[in-house]
């Protein structure tokens, strides 16, 4: 068993985040929680998700996650937004069980966006 905390994937989404940034003409939602500040934008094509970015303050993991969700919704329906679940993504990118509430926060970002984006209160 390897020494190292953080998974390849890991290592590749914290390196080089495709989708961190601001997104101009979006809308968007901060949630700040367990020691993670993340901003999530998105901007609608018709009902999908045509663009997603993130700004995130928290660990390797917390950011490859933001990365990966991005990466996984865009081009899918506004409504896979509100029944987003973070733990296939923490199994996929081997992320630690002590790091639960920090990528739950991510979760409760991407549905809370959802919300807003489909006009839910």
């Amino acid at each position: 068993m390897s020494g190292d905390p953080y998974s390849a994937r890991v290592r590749a989404y914290f390196a080089a985040p495709a989708h961190a940034g601001a997104l101009e003409g979006g809308q968007s939602v901060l949630v700040d929680d367990q020691d993670v500040s993340l901003q999530l934008a998105a901007i609608l094509d018709g009902r999908t998700i045509g663009a997603m970015r993130f700004r995130v303050r928290g660990c390797p993991h917390t950011i490859a996650v933001a990365e990966a969700v991005c990466e996984a919704l865009e081009g899918r329906p506004v409504t896979d937004l509100l029944e987003f679940s973070a733990g296939d993504l923490m199994e996929d990118l081997s992320v630690p069980i002590e790091k639960t509430g920090r990528i739950l926060v991510i979760e409760d970002a991407v549905r809370s966006l959802g919300r807003t984006l489909c006009g839910e209160p």
